[in-house]
């Protein structure tokens, strides 16, 4: 018999499972409030989950699990076209929501579970099977209409246990965040990772650094964040000597979702004395690789492939690039547990993502000797074929930061008859700093080559971003054409 998904809920205690605000959860009352979800949807397929970061939404989730039914998150800011996508593709038996949701279009028909904290329910049931799909969560949808993405229990199983072998993640800690539950790094990573290792959660319900400083001085041991987060916790801390103490005691410090600038790093480092951590991945993958703690850390750098995962970069004509000089660019393929089983009601879209096992994240990327990852931007956004060579956007976005008066950039390409594509640089000021554009253009070729320079540079108060703070570079092309 395999292991319990969730080894401290197949036998629970008194121990506290699950803060969010004042409320709370231990694991015998988490494992009996998800029993009696369990029983309720006996026999469904898939059930749709209002993701908002409550208890209630655990228990859904945990529940749901058990029961080894498909858990759908709803995200609560979807708009309508997305949502009535969304629903009549995946096509949800119930919906898992609780007093005061109050959902819209297709959710409304569907027939309604409130799940409640009370609820005692029994044993906890364990149902769900290593190939059977845990959740079907929907990418964002840069191009056409979302796809759904099922994720089956052993790619979460093996993804966990991998991350807490390279964090020395154990029962022991405290994990606080404040991610969107709608997501793998949220959901699966944030909140079923501390379950699955039997430790304790606390969830900031809303972002501030406050918050997640509250939650250290209560004992957190781990903060997971994105870069948006980071940045403001860097300039809060500048004048609030008791954030960055608070932080200063964090055992570990992870981001990612979206590349961490190097000039964020180095300022959490200074005011704190902590080296964040990045790690990569993607809805279809779950984690794919992650700085070790205890190794030496390089902003920009997102480690080696965790274990049980492999990754090799392949050149557009599809073959394998062996090369570990940190210069030479190609596609990130990965093969492993982790890997999605295909996208819902699409096999000609999962036929194409793969090739011989190997999933294609799309994803660019340079490898050092050590193996170690440095991403450099989306193939479809972020390769830029300019005066004959591939320049990756993300090397230009990180020499950028590295100026003093850039807060935020992208890096995009436009069409350019003499070099093919030209770079483009978006770029937001620092408040009370000021930068010219050739400034910048020089301040890039001296810290690269001068191909690698902007050939033009936009100022903008603020970059586009999604509800995970990644920049929608669509928005700049599209500003561009109008301008």
């Amino acid at each position: 018999m395999s292991e319990p998904l969730f080894p401290r809920l197949a036998s629970p205690d008194s121990r506290e499972a699950i803060r969010i605000g004042e409320h709370r959860l231990t694991y015998a009352e988490l494992a009996g409030a998800a029993a009696a979800v369990t029983h309720r949807i006996h026999g469904c397929g898939r059930v749709a989950v209002w993701a908002q970061p409550t208890l209630e939404l655990c228990i859904a989730v945990v529940g749901a699990l058990a029961a080894g039914v498909t858990v759908i998150p709803i995200n609560p800011g979807l708009g309508s076209r997305e949502l009535e996508h969304i629903v009549t593709d995946s096509a949800p038996e119930k919906l898992l929501a609780w007093p005061g949701v109050e959902p819209e279009g297709r959710l409304v028909s569907l027939p309604r579970l409130d799940v409640h904290r009370a609820a005692g329910g029994g044993e906890l049931a364990d149902a769900l099977g290593a190939e059977d799909v845990a959740f079907l969560m929907y990418t964002s949808g840069t191009t056409g209409l979302p796809k759904g993405v099922q994720i089956p229990r052993r790619a979460i199983t093996s993804n966990l246990d991998a991350l807490a072998e390279i964090w020395q993640w154990t029962d022991g800690d405290r994990l606080t965040h404040a991610l969107p539950v709608f997501h793998v790094h949220g959901l699966i990573i944030g909140i079923l990772g501390p379950l699955r290792r039997g430790c304790e959660l606390e969830h900031a319900g809303r972002f501030s650094p406050t918050a997640l400083a509250g939650a250290l001085n209560r004992g957190a041991t781990m903060v997971f964040g994105v870069p948006t987060m980071y940045g403001r916790i860097a300039r809060e801390a500048e004048t609030e000597r008791r954030l960055a103490q608070a932080f200063a005691g964090a055992r570990l410090l992870v981001s990612g979702s979206a590349a961490l600038p190097t000039t964020v790093h180095d300022r959490i480092k200074r005011l704190t004395g902590q080296e964040i951590l990045e790690r990569y991945g993607m809805t279809e993958t779950l984690m794919n690789a992650g700085v070790r703690l205890g190794q030496p850390v390089i902003p920009g750098r997102v480690g080696a492939p965790l274990p049980g995962v492999e990754l090799r970069l392949m050149a557009e004509d599809g073959t394998i690039l062996d090369t570990t000089d940190d210069e030479t660019v190609g596609e990130l393929a990965v093969r492993g547990a982790n890997l999605f089983t295909g996208y819902l009601n699409r096999p000609e879209a999962t036929a194409e993502s793969m090739r011989d096992g190997w999933f294609l994240t799309g994803d660019l990327a340079t490898r050092d000797a050590s193996g170690s990852i440095r991403l450099v931007g989306r193939k479809s956004t972020d390769l830029i074929k300019s005066g004959g060579y591939r320049i990756g956007a993300g090397e230009i976005e990180g020499a950028l930061l590295e100026h003093p008066a850039v807060a935020e950039v992208a890096v995009t390409g436009a069409p350019d008859e003499d070099l093919g594509e030209r770079i483009v640089a978006w770029v937001v000021l620092e408040s009370g700093r000021a930068a010219t554009a050739g400034e910048l253009t020089e301040h890039v070729a001296e810290l690269l080559t001068r191909h690698k320079r902007p050939r033009e540079v936009h100022f903008l108060d603020a970059l586009p971003r999604n509800a995970m703070g990644k920049v929608i570079k669509r928005e700049l092309a599209w500003e561009e054409m109008s301008e």
